[in-house]
């Protein structure tokens, strides 16, 4: 029987499987003679035997029976031990990896090591085994270290300078780390320099992926890693390839939802062919109405189907936390909140790796000792906010704006103007943290750049709050979905773009002379807040122009703060497909999607964060 076309379920039911195995290991070490844990994981392995077994994959089938043995000694009475746990974690690793193998079409590793060491050895009696009266030494033995075949991908940053040396310093880094079993480009290649943005290798390694990462993650002008992401012959990305096979699961009541929904716009579709045959205009206006309700329908059907738990990537969460504080002698308490909310699910696969870097950066450098960080998740009208707050030292913005001007990323006139949440924004400027900050307060920086595009390029917003001594908050505002969404257009020289209507917080028409200036900014005083303006034309690098009449205004926040958006007119509210762009135009900054309008204008969404960020003004320059 033909099981390949079960192959993209089986994948998927398995990565569940293998999260809820994570997950409990992580509960069963807190209570290693929990019951209902210990059930749990045995149910857990059972079925991750059962569909490996039935979809021909041997060494997966044997490995999760050998865990399922162990745990099943386990189920009568008595309580698991610490060396069992970890016996039990390092199992379900190399299940991850048995299914990295499968999805990539390649062999599966060996497990023979793994089963050796789990197997227990022949008893030998302890009264023959010691001579009487003969001292014993203790000898601690080092577990013989499994070499696996590891795939990764290192994504060179876009400002470094020379990025094929920069690849080949990467490649001596990975060597420290095991051998090298082929890389492209190649050596060859990047000794002939050129500009390289991806260097793709396969790496034979006893070390741990969190290890390997952590060190490169560790040098500059890296953009990020991805594992398990090789290329094939015919050049196409294995990630792109993946997309256009992905799957999910629908339930049959929205399956027949949307069979009905096709009867009626079928429907529909005569209605309006037949009232234009007989030029009934009032028939016509109906049919569009209907039309109108029924493909507003399906559209929140589609999301629906799209919609996933935040719980999709905070499984994996808890394994994390307690093997960084394992390495780092720290007692972190993880916590996760609201992870029933639904996001869509093209966010939540990119959010994936920010809220690693949150993490990270939490126990590394918030957490001192013992603390506590809480992962919350909850909804605000059109917006989704993901929080990772911890209770640890809190970061000093009078540290940060130190040495930002002493790296030479702010002046003096800069330094005095901004508040204390626009310092906390400096540490995700590229290159802010370096090697001698690990241990300082502003060492949090780390990584902190990769995370603020990620969030922006979803469309949201990363907010920072913290204080010395008081933790540290990391705030995402997030949009529930990236693929239909409501936007505000503005006219701009001439021009109409769009922005998220998740990002405006309110639109008004204000007088000349209601505006007042502070220096050279000119600025609004509105609901008791003093608001600066800034110009969307010197944003978008337009000609400006002169006030005349009155100002229209989009109010909005950038870094935290409040601010007013000068256009040239408010043109009104539309709901959109959004295109992501394609080379070269995905490269230009502040600009995150594109959609066509009813009338076939093409318009651009613009983040305002991105465009100021570009132009970088002077803190009280004049809008």
């Amino acid at each position: 029987m033909d099981m390949s076309k079960y192959r993209e379920m089986f994948l998927s039911e398995t990565r569940e499987h293998l999260a809820v195995m994570a997950r409990r290991l992580v509960d069963l070490e807190k209570a290693p003679d929990d019951r209902e844990v210990i059930d749990t994981l045995f149910r857990e392995a059972h079925s991750v035997k059962g569909m490996a077994a039935s979809m021909g994959y041997q060494r997966m089938a044997g490995l999760a029976h050998a865990l399922e043995d162990l745990l099943d000694g386990f189920r009568g009475d008595g309580e698991v031990p610490a060396t069992a746990i970890d016996r039990l974690l390092a199992g379900c690793d190399l299940l991850e990896g048995l299914l990295e193998d499968i999805a990539a079409e390649r062999p599966e590793r060996s497990i023979d090591a793994f089963l050796q060491n789990t197997a227990g050895e022949e008893e030998i009696p302890l009264a023959e085994a010691i001579p009487a009266g003969e001292e014993i030494e203790v000898l601690e033995l080092e577990p013989v270290a499994e070499t696996i075949p590891l795939e990764l991908t290192v994504e060179i940053a876009d400002h470094a300078p020379a990025p094929a040396a920069r690849a080949l310093l990467v490649l001596r880094e990975l060597e420290r780390f095991g051998e090298l079993l082929e890389q492209w480009p190649s050596q060859e290649e990047l000794f002939k320099g050129g500009v390289v943005r991806h260097l793709r290798v396969r790496l034979e390694s006893s070390c741990e992926r969190s290890e390997i990462e952590a060190a490169l993650l560790a040098m500059s002008d890296l953009a990020g890693v991805r594992w398990g992401e090789d290329s094939e012959d015919d050049g196409l990305p294995r990630r792109r390839r993946e997309d256009s096979e992905r799957t999910v699961r629908i339930r049959t009541e929205l399956l027949d939802r949307f069979i009905n929904l096709t009867g009626e716009l079928m429907t529909t579709r005569s209605m309006l062919q037949s009232a234009q045959t007989r030029r009934s205009w009032q028939d016509l206006g109906e049919g569009l109405d209907q039309l109108s309700l029924l493909v507003n329908n399906l559209h929140h059907k589609v999301l629906e189907v799209r919609m996933m738990p935040v719980s999709s990537i905070t499984g994996r969460l808890p394994r994390l936390v307690r093997d960084l504080a394992r390495k780092t002698g720290k007692q972190v308490d993880l916590q996760i909140h609201g992870d029933e909310v639904e996001l869509d699910r093209a966010i939540l696969e990119e959010l994936a790796d920010p809220l690693v870097h949150l993490l990270r950066n939490a126990v590394d450098h918030g957490i001192e000792g013992e603390g506590v960080i809480a992962v919350r998740a909850w909804r605000e009208r059109d917006l989704v906010l993901v929080e990772v707050a911890d209770n640890g030292r809190g970061i000093d913005p009078r540290q940060i704006r130190d040495k930002a001007l002493a790296k030479g990323l702010i002046n003096a006139a800069q330094a005095r103007a901004m508040g204390d949440r626009d310092l906390l924004g400096l540490i995700c400027l590229p290159g802010f943290s370096t090697a001698d900050q690990v241990t300082e307060t502003s060492g949090r920086g780390v990584g902190m750049d990769v995370v603020k595009a990620a969030v922006e390029n979803l469309g949201g917003v990363l907010d920072i709050l913290s204080a010395p001594g008081e933790g540290t908050r990391m705030l995402l505002k997030l949009p529930v979905s990236v693929a239909i969404i409501q936007i505000l257009l503005v006219a701009c020289a001439g021009q109409t773009v769009a922005l998220p209507i998740t990002r405006v917080h309110r639109t008004l028409e204000v007088s000349r002379e209601q505006l007042q200036s502070s220096g050279r900014q000119l600025v609004l005083p509105l609901d008791d807040e003093i608001i600066p303006l800034l110009s969307l034309r010197k944003l978008l690098k337009l000609p400006n122009r002169p006030f005349a009449g009155s100002v229209p205004l989009v109010i909005t926040e950038l870094r935290g703060r409040r601010v007013g958006l000068v256009v040239d007119r408010l043109v009104g509210q539309s709901q959109v497909f959004v295109k992501s762009l394609s080379f070269p135009l995905d490269h230009l900054p502040g600009v995150t999607g594109a959609s066509v309008l009813g009338d076939g204008q093409v318009v651009f969404l613009i983040d305002p964060q991105g465009l100021l960020d570009a132009v970088n003004p002077v803190a009280g320059r004049a809008a």
